[in-house]
C-alpha cells in the first residue's frame, strides 16, 4: 500500500493542474515555441491567429494569458483586456487579469465597484470653471452644496432624516440634464424583459476594473431593470441569466436612481454582490435591528412612574414629553450577515427607520394605511395600552417559485416583503421580553402595511428598493440551491470572492433618535415607542415544497425567445 501512494499523488496532481502546457516527459511543444517567439519579437496579430488554431481550450486560454500580459507589458492595455475577454476559464481569466501590472492611469478606488461620491472635488470642477464669479466663494449670488436623499450619517454616527424640500429648482435642473440620451440608446429604451448574463457581466466588470476604468451607468445600474421576475440557466452557452422589465433611469426629486416611467428605483450591482456573498457565506440569512437600550428603558420606566403619581398640568405638558424623550434616549442600530458599511445595509435600515415613523404618526403613510396611534381610541371607562414596547420588522414574503421540468427557468411569484408584529413587554430593569403575540391593534397595522405595500412603495421608493433586496436575495439563493452557477460554467471568481470585487462604502450609522409618539384620549396620555428591524432567511423559503412544477409549459411558452443571441458582440452582456 505504501508504494502506491506516491503514485497516487503524482496523478492527482497532473488532473488538478489545469492549464498544465504537457504531459509529463513529453517534450517542448513546437506551436507553443513559436507562439513565444512571437511575443518576444511583438507581432501580435499572428500570435492572436496562431491562439486561435490552438489544439485545445486549455492551451487556447494559456495562449491568450500570455499575450495579454505581454500587451499590457507593451503599452497596449484596451488589447490587453481585449486578449483577456477571450480565455474562456473564469478562474484562469481572473487569476490573469489580477496578475497584470495596474495601468499607470488607474484612478485611486478603482478595484472596487462604486466609492463614494466626492461632492468637494465634484464642486470645485464646477465653480471653477462655470462663470467662477459668480459663486458666493468669490462673493457672487450663485451657491452650491451636496444634496442629501432619504437618509444621513451624521459626524457622530447618528442617522437622520434628510430635508427633502427643494425650493432653487436646482434637483429639476440635474433631473432634466441626467435623463437625456447620453449616446446609448439601447439602454434608454424600455423593455419588458430585459435580459442579463451575470458571468457575462462578471466577466465585463473585471476588465474595466483591471484597465482602471470606471464602470458604466448600465453595470451600476444593471442595465435598467427595476424588477426580477426570471432566474434562467442556458447550459449549451454557459450563461446564468436573470430577466425583469427595464428602462431608462434618471435620479428622482430627492435623489433615488428611478426608472423614468415607474419611477420604481433600479436595481443595483453591488446590491446583487452583496446578496450573492451572503447566500454562500450564511444563506441568504441577514437583517438589522433598531432597538432601545436596555438601562434606557429602565429609566423611562422609572420616570413613568414618578410623574404618573401627580397630575400633569397642560402647560406642562411639551417640557414632560421633552423629558421623555431624553430619558429614553437614542436607540441602537445593529446590522448582522452583511457589512454595515453597504448599501444593502443601508436600505435596510432606512426602510426600518421610515417604516416605524409611519407607525407612530411621524411620517405620513396612505389613506389606508394610517398610523397605529391614530387608530387607538378609547371609551370613558377604558384605560390607555399598557407601556410595553411594540415591534414591527421586515420579512420575505413570497408565494413560490415556479419552475419547469428541466428546472432552466425559475419564475418568482409573490409580493417579496411584509410586515410582521409583536408585543414585547417589559421587565423592571428594561429588559425586554418576547411573548410571541400581538395585539389585535398592533396586528392591524402590520396588515395594513402589508397589504397596501405597493401603494407605500409609489408614495415612497425605499420600500421599492428593499423589495429589489429581497428579489436579488432569493436570486441568489435559488442560484446556490439549484447549482445554477456550475451548471452554467460560472466560476463566481470575481463577484463571488470577498476582496476583489469591493461594494461601494458607506458610512455606518450606529444609532437613531427614538421613535416614539404620544396621543392625549380623554384627558389621558397614550405613549408608543416601537423597536424591531428587518429579518431574512431565505434559507427557509428555498425548500422543495415552495417549488412549483409548471405543468402547463407557460414559463416555456413566455420565455421561448429568451434564449442567448448567437451572434452577441463578445463585450456584451444584455439583451432585450
Amino acid at each position: 500500500m505504501s508504494r502506491l501512494f506516491p503514485l497516487t499523488l503524482l496523478l492527482t496532481m497532473v488532473v488538478t493542474w489545469g492549464h498544465a502546457p504537457a504531459v509529463w516527459g513529453a517534450g517542448p511543444d513546437p506551436m507553443m515555441a513559436d507562439f513565444d517567439a512571437l511575443l518576444v519579437a511583438g507581432e501580435f496579430p499572428p500570435a492572436i491567429d496562431l491562439a486561435k488554431k490552438a489544439k485545445t481550450v486549455e492551451q487556447r486560454d494559456q495562449m491568450y494569458a500570455r499575450l495579454a500580459r505581454a500587451q499590457a507589458a507593451g503599452g497596449a492595455k484596451q488589447a490587453a483586456i481585449s486578449s483577456a475577454r477571450s480565455i474562456a476559464s473564469d478562474q484562469y481569466r481572473t487569476e490573469t487579469l489580477i496578475g497584470l501590472e495596474k495601468p499607470l492611469t488607474a484612478r485611486p478606488g478603482a478595484m472596487g465597484g462604486g466609492v463614494e461620491p466626492d461632492f468637494d472635488q465634484l464642486i470645485d470642477l464646477i465653480t471653477t470653471t462655470i462663470q467662477p464669479e459668480t459663486w458666493d466663494l468669490l462673493g457672487g449670488p450663485g451657491a452650491i452644496a451636496p444634496f442629501e436623499s432619504g437618509v444621513y450619517v451624521d459626524s457622530k454616527g447618528t442617522l437622520q432624516r434628510a430635508e427633502l424640500r427643494d425650493r432653487s429648482g436646482r434637483l429639476e435642473l440635474i433631473r432634466e440634464a441626467t435623463s437625456s440620451d447620453s449616446g446609448n440608446r439601447r439602454a434608454a429604451v424600455s423593455s419588458p424583459l430585459r435580459k442579463i448574463s451575470l458571468n457575462r457581466l462578471e466577466r465585463e466588470v473585471h476588465l474595466k476594473m483591471a484597465a482602471g476604468e470606471p464602470l458604466d451607468g448600465e453595470m451600476v445600474r444593471l442595465a435598467g431593470i427595476y424588477k426580477v421576475k426570471y432566474v434562467l440557466v442556458y447550459p449549451e452557452t454557459g450563461d446564468v441569466v436573470i430577466a425583469g422589465p427595464a428602462g431608462n433611469w434618471a435620479p428622482n426629486a430627492e435623489g433615488r436612481v428611478v426608472n423614468i416611467e415607474t419611477q420604481r428605483p433600479t436595481l443595483r450591482l453591488d446590491d446583487l454582490v452583496v446578496v450573492m456573498r451572503n447566500a454562500q457565506r450564511e444563506m441568504g440569512r441577514y437583517g438589522c435591528s433598531i432597538t432601545p437600550y436596555q438601562e434606557r428603558l429602565a429609566a423611562t420606566q422609572d420616570f413613568l412612574k414618578k410623574s404618573g403619581e401627580k397630575s400633569l398640568n397642560p402647560r406642562q405638558r411639551d417640557k414632560w414629553l421633552d423629558d421623555l424623550r431624553q430619558t429614553l434616549g437614542k436607540q441602537e442600530i445593529e446590522v448582522y450577515g452583511v457589512d454595515a458599511d453597504t448599501h444593502v445595509a443601508r436600505i435596510l435600515v432606512e426602510a426600518d427607520y421610515h417604516m416605524k415613523r409611519i407607525g407612530m404618526g411621524l411620517e405620513e403613510g396612505t389613506l389606508d394605511v394610517p398610523s397605529y396611534l391614530s387608530m387607538v381610541e378609547l371609551g370613558p371607562d377604558e384605560t390607555p395600552p399598557p407601556m410595553d414596547v411594540l415591534r414591527w420588522w421586515f420579512a420575505l414574503n413570497y408565494s413560490a417559485v415556479a419552475t419547469t421540468k428541466s428546472r432552466d427557468i425559475f419564475e418568482i411569484r409573490g409580493p417579496g416583503v411584509q410586515v410582521l408584529s409583536e408585543n414585547e413587554m417589559l421587565a423592571k430593569d428594561g429588559e425586554r421580553i418576547h411573548t410571541g403575540k400581538s395585539s389585535t391593534l398592533n396586528e392591524t397595522f402590520a396588515h395594513n402595511f402589508t397589504k397596501h405595500y405597493e401603494a407605500l412603495s409609489q408614495k415612497y421608493p425605499i420600500y421599492a428598493e428593499l423589495q429589489n433586496v429581497f428579489d436579488l436575495t432569493l436570486v441568489a439563493a435559488i442560484i446556490e440551491k439549484e447549482s445554477l452557477a456550475s451548471r452554467g460554467d460560472w466560476g463566481q471568481t470575481y463577484f463571488g470572492v470577498e476582496g476583489r470585487y469591493r461594494p461601494e462604502r458607506l458610512l455606518v450609522a450606529k444609532e437613531v433618535e427614538t421613535i416614539m409618539n404620544h396621543k392625549v384620549i380623554n384627558k389621558k396620555h397614550i405613549i408608543a415607542g416601537v423597536s424591531g428591524g428587518v429579518r431574512v432567511d431565505a434559507s427557509k423559503f428555498i425548500t422543495d415544497e415552495n417549488f412549483k412544477l409548471d405543468e402547463y409549459g407557460v414559463l416555456d411558452a413566455d420565455l421561448k425567445g429568451s434564449v442567448v443571441p448567437p451572434k452577441m458582440e463578445a463585450e456584451a452582456w444584455w439583451w432585450d
